[in-house]
């Protein structure tokens, strides 16, 4: 009787000893939860349903470096270089804008329809981009050295250009 005992301590100690090496192994029954496949979905009495779209929500990607996106648009946005004009360019336009300013002075009501063409800094970077800006001139600002053209109504300033960063005047 007592070799019985022995002998059933023993393989219990053998099928504990085996459980343990499969469990520590990764090996688990493929079958635990073969109970829980049929049962009901569980609905919540006290939480109302997540919609369909909130549910999505939780899974959607998110931005881990906010403002990442908008620094490597901008740092790819091209910007241009200021055109140095030489000494004839220079002459030519000092000319346009002396025969202009002479008209201002002459015909204050019949202004010529303008087109004007000048380098605009970048507020962000360095560089910038010309822009052609079509309208009627308002006045020359011989202090602040600008082009001032009326605004959209032809009642006040509108659009004030640096003479230093014009580029061209044409007549339309």
């Amino acid at each position: 009787m007592k070799e019985c005992k022995i002998m059933g301590k023993q393989e219990n100690l053998e099928k504990t000893e085996k459980k343990s090496a499969m469990e520590s192994a990764g090996a688990k029954d493929p079958h635990r939860y073969d109970d829980m496949l049929f049962l009901p979905h569980h609905v919540s009495s006290s939480h109302p349903p997540m919609s369909m779209e909130n549910r999505a929500a939780q899974f959607s990607p998110f931005a881990a470096l906010t403002g990442y996106g908008d620094v490597v648009k901008e740092a790819g946005r091209w910007t241009e270089q200021k055109i140095e004009l030489d000494e004839t360019e220079k002459e030519v336009l000092d000319r346009k804008l002396r025969i202009l300013n002479e008209y201002l002075k002459i015909d204050a009501k019949n202004r010529p329809l303008l087109s004007f063409t000048y380098y605009l800094p970048d507020e962000k970077k360095e560089g910038g981009s010309y822009v052609t800006e079509t309208g009627v001139i308002r006045r020359i600002d011989p202090y602040q050295k600008r082009l001032i053209l009326f605004d959209e109504n032809r009642i006040g300033d509108g659009t004030q250009i640096p003479v230093e960063n014009l580029l061209g005047i044409e007549e339309v």
